[in-house]
């Protein structure tokens, strides 16, 4: 026997009227970062390298939400070749200057940036562009380390190759380092982007190549990850072969790519490009993998929010 239409009473009625009147208001009060979507994992930015770097970073949610108000700064760039952003052996002045601002606005209290050079010093800071693009903002912030006496040994844990090493005594102090490295391709590693890009906060790097140059990568990199909050990489232009210093042949692809997590940056910059004339996949790059397999991040980019926005 069926059983009888529940009745509707006009209590009922006025009962479910205001509940549903009181989540509407409830919603309606809610924050707007309470509402909104996620910030996507990777944000690739096109455009001028200063104006893709701030809406890369925007993307993300902001220079706020990485950098917190009286927080020190370290920016790492590639800054280790005498040759300007033709060239595409350094990270664009642009992008670092641009990086520096968005720091300041976000509160830090001190920004530096700093590389240890492979070629003079001098040479580097000047004919890079960044340390002029960098101190018209904020005085003496851009420096090349080489002297012992700016560096403190540092143990890493877990270590398979590099047990301990000579790491920037200012980046050891950091709140917050940011590696934004130049996309480009590298004679011994294949590429070299955020990851490898590492090696220039360090006092010694040639023994990396003698004791195993892609673990010694992700010795250093285990180290300096819990620093690591953002991962900008400046691929404006990218030296697809002849890397590190060049000359190579230049792909213009007018691109700033944001991440949070170092392998997946480094894994999305991998397939921006063709690498040898060839298109390469994040998992060859041995070091990339490595990273991965040892849980320093994500190289699965094909399963992460990647958004593109135009600056």
């Amino acid at each position: 026997m069926p059983t009888s239409p529940t009745r509707l009473t006009r209590r009922d009625f006025l009962k479910q009227g205001a509940a549903a009147a009181g989540a509407l208001a409830a919603a309606q009060a809610a924050p707007l970062s309470a509402l909104a979507a996620p910030a996507p994992d990777i944000a690739l930015a096109k455009g001028g390298p200063a104006e893709a770097t701030r809406k890369a970073v925007e993307a993300l949610g902001g220079m706020a939400a990485f950098v917190k108000p009286g927080q020190k700064v370290v920016i790492k760039p590639n800054m280790s070749f005498a040759a300007g952003p033709e060239s595409a052996a350094n990270t664009h002045p642009a992008v670092i200057a641009e990086l520096m601002r968005l720091c300041k606005e976000a509160g830090a209290s001190r920004v530096l940036v700093l590389d240890n050079c492979l070629a003079d010093p001098a040479g580097c800071l000047k004919l890079s562009g960044i340390a002029a693009a960098c101190e018209a903002i904020d005085k003496d912030c851009v420096h090349a380390l080489k002297d012992e006496r700016f560096f403190r040994k540092a143990d890493i844990a877990g270590a398979k190759v590099l047990p301990s090493t000579m790491v920037m005594q200012d980046v050891l102090e950091a709140d917050v380092l940011i590696p934004a490295p130049k996309a480009k391709s590298h004679g011994a590693t294949g590429v070299t982007l955020s990851l490898k890009g590492m090696m220039g906060l360090i006092y010694e790097r040639e023994s990396f190549h003698r004791i195993g140059l892609d673990d010694a990568i992700v010795d250093l990199a285990s180290l300096l990850k819990p620093k690591v909050k953002l991962v900008v990489i400046d691929a404006t232009s990218v030296m697809t072969s002849g890397g590190p210093y060049g000359p190579g042949p230049v792909a213009k692809l007018d691109t700033v790519l944001a991440a949070r997590d170092m392998v997946a940056a480094d894994a999305q910059a991998v397939l921006l490009s063709e690498w040898y004339g060839q298109k390469v996949a994040p998992s060859q790059v041995r070091h990339i993998r490595y990273a991965a397999d040892r849980g320093l991040g994500r190289l699965d980019v094909e399963k992460m929010t990647v958004v593109t926005v135009q600056a």
